[in-house]
């Protein structure tokens, strides 16, 4: 069975590039707001989320806050995808309860992909 990767991105640009490296290997599905994303996951829960966190309107730290808090999502694994890439915002975003960092531009695919099937791996 093919693992299902929801990408929660407000830039089509992003979406795109992400989709375009992910879909040999993963089922994809997409959301443009966290709002969108979450009203998505009561339906079809993913088996891991890429998440943006300058999202208009809810930031990914709070789309997290609302995963974690609800407890048919708590346990998915979320990856922050963001172009918060100053010194200590990896430590910041592990601390929020995100399971993985990421930046973006994403330079090297390959820190995508073992961060995706590490996660993958351990929550089994």
């Amino acid at each position: 069975m093919t693992a299902t990767v929801a990408v929660v991105e407000d830039n089509p640009d992003n979406r795109l590039l992400v989709r375009a490296l992910l879909e040999d290997e993963y089922d994809i599905v997409e959301y443009e707001t966290g709002v969108d994303a979450l009203d998505g996951f009561g339906s079809s829960r993913p088996n891991l989320v890429l998440l943006d966190i300058s999202l208009p309107g809810m930031d990914g730290t709070e789309v997290l806050r609302r995963m974690r808090a609800e407890p048919a999502l708590s346990r998915i694994p979320v990856v922050a995808l963001t172009a918060h890439a100053m010194s200590g915002d990896r430590e910041r975003f592990l601390a929020e309860g995100f399971d993985d960092y990421v930046t973006k531009p994403i330079v090297d695919e390959t820190v995508l992909f073992d961060a995706i099937r590490r996660l993958l791996a351990e929550s089994g």
